[in-house]
C-alpha cells in the first residue's frame, strides 16, 4: 500500500483521508503488517499531514493527578491490582488542592483525575465529587475523570459538578484477550458506561494495549470496536510488564507497534485527540509519538511530584522530567507549541 508510493502519492493519500476516505479491513491488515522502516516513515508522514490539517503545530497538554492507587480489581497487567502487596496512597481534598496550587499558571489545558476502582470513593461517591469540585474551583479548567466503571447516577453528578471527559480504556476489543487482561470484569459494562457518558454530554476516551499477544485480526477488532463507539479521544499504549503481576514475565516489545497503530488511528480518526503519554518513555518518547501523529501530551506532573503513574517508567529515577515547562521547551524545539485554551474548550463544547 505504501511501499511504492512517491511523495506526491502520499500527499494524495492524506488528501483522500481528509476528503472522507475510509480504510477497509484489508487496508488495515496491510498497514498493521508494516515492519520496514521506510514504510513506517511514510505512514507517520501521512499521519502528520492529516493531523496538521486540523491542528497545525498546536498541541494540547494534560496534567495528571493519580489520587488513589487502591483498587478492587485484579487486572493481570496492572501494578496496582488488588492482590499486589505494595505501598499505596490515597489523597484527600486538601492534598489535591495543594497540587492544583502548584499547577496554577502552567500551560495546561485539562486536569486528568485518575484512580483505581477504590471502594473508598466508589462506595461513597460524594468524596470523589468533592475532589472534582476542588479542582474546578482552584483551576477552572476542563476535568477528565478516570475512575473505572461507575454508576450512571454518579456519572451524572460528576458531570454536573465539573467533569467534562471520561477516560475508560477497554484495553482490547477482542473479548478473549479482554478476559485475560481484565480478570473477572464485564466487557459490556465498560462499553455501556462510555456510551452512557457520551449520551449525557461527556467527551469520552477509549484506549488499547499493544504488545501483549494480540495478532493482526485482534488489533483490527480493537480499532473497529473503538470506531463503532465514536470516542472523542483514542489512545494506544505499549504493554509494559509490571513487577508482581501475572504478566511480569512477558518480554516487553519495542514501541514500533504503538507508533504504527497511533498513525493508523490518526487516519481512522482524523480530527480526534490522540495522546502521547510521558508515562512510558518520558519526553523523548513524547517526541516519537508526536511524530507519529499524536496531538496531546498526557501524564504531565509537577517537577517535584511523587505521584504515581499508570506505567511509571521513572518510578525509580531521582529526577522526573515530566513537568509542564520541560514539555513546552521540547515542543518549541520541534516547531510545535501549546494550543490556545479557546481551541480546546471549543472542541469540548465548554462555555467560558
Amino acid at each position: 500500500m505504501l511501499s511504492d508510493m512517491t511523495p506526491k502519492d502520499l500527499d494524495n493519500f492524506a488528501e483522500g483521508i481528509l476528503n472522507g476516505l475510509k480504510l477497509s479491513d484489508d487496508d488495515l491488515r496491510e498497514l498493521v503488517s508494516i515492519n520496514e522502516k521506510e514504510e513506517l516513515e511514510k505512514l507517520h508522514y501521512v499521519s502528520r499531514k492529516v493531523r496538521d490539517h486540523f491542528f497545525r503545530n498546536k498541541v494540547f497538554l494534560y496534567s495528571f493527578v493519580y489520587f488513589s492507587t487502591y483498587c478492587k480489581n485484579k487486572c493481570a497487567f496492572c501494578y496496582y491490582r488488588k492482590p499486589h502487596d505494595i505501598e499505596r496512597y490515597r489523597l484527600g481534598v486538601q492534598e489535591v488542592r495543594s497540587i492544583c496550587q502548584v499547577l496554577k499558571g502552567e500551560n495546561i489545558h485539562m486536569v486528568d483525575l485518575t484512580m483505581g476502582e477504590d471502594p473508598y470513593f466508589h462506595d461513597s461517591p460524594d468524596r470523589f465529587i468533592d475532589i472534582v469540585k476542588t479542582v474546578k474551583s482552584e483551576l477552572d479548567l476542563p476535568i477528565m475523570i478516570s475512575p473505572g466503571v461507575m454508576d450512571n447516577e454518579v456519572l451524572k453528578e460528576l458531570h454536573e459538578n465539573g467533569a467534562n471527559f471520561l477516560a475508560l480504556y477497554q484495553e482490547t476489543h477482542d473479548r478473549n484477550l479482554y478476559q485475560k487482561l481484565r480478570t473477572g470484569q464485564s466487557f459490556d459494562d465498560r462499553v455501556n458506561t462510555r456510551k452512557f457518558a457520551k449520551s449525557i454530554g461527556y467527551c469520552v476516551e477509549d484506549g488499547i494495549l499493544t504488545g501483549f499477544g494480540e495478532d493482526t485480526e485482534s488489533t483490527i477488532r480493537s480499532l473497529r470496536g473503538m470506531e463503532e463507539n465514536c470516542p472523542d479521544m483514542v489512545r494506544v499504549m505499549t504493554f509494559v510488564p509490571q513487577e508482581g503481576t501475572p504478566l511480569e514475565g512477558v518480554l516487553q516489545k519495542p514501541n514500533i507497534s504503538e507508533l504504527k497503530i497511533l498513525s493508523i488511528m490518526r487516519l481512522m480518526f482524523p480530527d480526534r485527540l490522540i495522546p502521547a503519554s510521558l508515562d512510558l518513555e518520558g519526553i523523548d518518547g513524547m517526541v516519537q509519538r508526536l511524530n507519529a501523529g499524536a496531538n496531546v501530551v498526557t501524564s504531565i506532573i509537577p517537577s517535584n511530584s511523587s505521584l504515581e503513574g499508570v506505567v511509571n517508567y521513572d518510578r525509580h529515577l531521582d529526577e522526573r522530567d515530566r513537568d509542564p515547562k520541560s514539555v513546552v521547551r521540547r515542543l518549541k524545539g520541534m516547531g510545535m507549541e501549546p494550543a490556545p485554551h479557546s481551541d480546546f474548550n471549543r472542541m469540548l463544547g465548554v462555555v467560558t
